[in-house]
C-alpha cells in the first residue's frame, strides 16, 4: 500500500519549471530514496508533500485521499536548511516543537528524555542551542523530527556534517524506526547510504522523473552483464578479471588449462553512484 501517491505533479515559478508531470507511489513501511542533482526539483517535491507550497497542477494523496494540514501533523520533516532558535534552551525548544506536533506535555517530556538518553545527551537539556556543536545541533534536530512518532518521516540530507560515528548512529536509528513501522523518504547525495538503507528509489533530473523502482532491481537493470573472476596465477599473483558473461565460459576454460587457483566468480552489479552519474550526465 502506498502511504503517499504523487499524481502528475507540476510546479512552475514564473517561467521556470521546477517539476514536470511527476508521478510516484511511496510504499508504506519502506525507506524510499529521493535522488537527484542540485536544482533537480527534489526540495520542491518535498515542500509540496509538506504543503509548504502548492503544486501548479496535479495532486498528492495521503493514504488514498488528498493530503490535508492534519495529515502533515503526522509527518516528521528534517529540512536540509537546519533551523533552530539559537538563544532558546534545548529542553524548552524540544518541548515546544513536540507539543506543536500534538503531543501532550507529559508524553513529550517522557519521549524526549528517552531520546536524549539514547543519544547520550542528557546534559543538553538546559544548554542554549548556540552552545551546541554543529553535530550536536543536528542530532537534536533529528530528535525533534521523530519524537512524535510520525507515520511518515522526510529526511533531507540527514548525514550532512556528521563524523562517521554519528552518521552510523543516525543510520541505525533510521533502520530501527523502519522496523517499528515508519515510512521514510530519504533525500541524499550519499550513494553508499542509499545502497545500505533504501528499499526503493526515484531519481529526478531537470524537473522530470528519470527512473524509479527497487534499489537492487535498478542496479541490475543498469549493469553491463559482466562477471568478475578472481584467481591466483602460475606466478602466485592474485588477479581479478572482469569479462562479459557471454565470454565467461571460454575464459574460465582458458584459466583452468593454465592451472590457476580460483577464489571467486560473481556477477558485477554497478554501484548506485555510477548509475546516478550515468543517468544525470548521459540522460539515459
Amino acid at each position: 500500500m502506498a502511504i503517499i501517491q504523487i499524481k502528475q505533479v507540476t510546479k512552475t515559478f514564473g517561467e521556470k519549471t521546477a517539476l514536470q508531470s511527476v508521478s510516484l507511489d511511496i510504499p508504506e513501511g519502506r525507506i524510499f530514496g529521493l535522488l537527484g542533482p542540485n536544482g533537480a526539483g527534489k526540495t520542491t517535491l518535498i515542500r509540496i508533500i509538506n504543503r509548504i507550497t502548492i503544486p501548479t497542477s496535479g495532486m498528492v494523496l495521503f493514504e488514498g485521499r488528498p493530503i490535508t494540514d492534519e495529515d502533515v501533523a503526522r509527518i516528521g520533516y528534517l529540512p536540509e536548511e537546519r533551523g533552530l532558535y539559537r538563544k532558546m534552551k534545548v529542553g524548552d525548544q524540544a518541548m515546544y516543537l513536540a507539543q506543536l506536533k500534538g503531543m501532550s506535555r507529559s508524553d513529550a517530556q517522557r519521549e524526549l528524555k528517552a531520546w536524549f538518553e539514547r543519544f547520550g545527551a542528557q546534559d543538553w537539556w538546559n544548554k542554549k542551542v548556540e552552545e551546541l556543536s554543529k553535530g550536536m545541533a543536528q542530532k537534536f534536530q533529528f530528535i525533534t523530527t521523530v519524537v512524535h512518532k510520525p507515520s511518515l518521516m522526510i529526511l533531507d540530507e540527514p548525514f550532512s556534517g556528521f563524523d562517521p560515528v554519528n552518521a552510523e548512529l543516525i543510520r541505525q536509528e533510521i533502520l530501527r524506526l523502519k522496523a517499528e513501522g515508519a515510512t521514510i523518504i530519504l533525500s541524499t547525495h550519499n550513494m553508499e547510504s542509499v545502497e545500505e538503507l533504501c528499499d526503493e528509489i526515484a531519481l529526478i533530473n531537470k524537473s522530470r522523473l528519470v527512473v524509479t523502482g527497487g534499489t537492487e532491481e535498478i542496479r541490475r537493470r543498469y549493469g553491463e552483464d559482466n562477471v568478475e573472476i578472481e584467481y591466483t596465477d602460475a606466478l602466485l599473483e592474485r588477479r581479478t578479471e572482469v569479462v562479459p558473461r557471454a565470454g565467461a565460459n571460454a575464459r574460465l576454460a582458458e584459466l583452468i588449462a593454465q592451472g590457476v587457483t580460483f577464489h571467486g566468480f560473481k556477477e558485477v552489479i554497478p554501484r548506485m553512484n555510477d548509475i546516478f552519474i550515468k543517468l544525470v550526465t548521459e540522460g539515459v
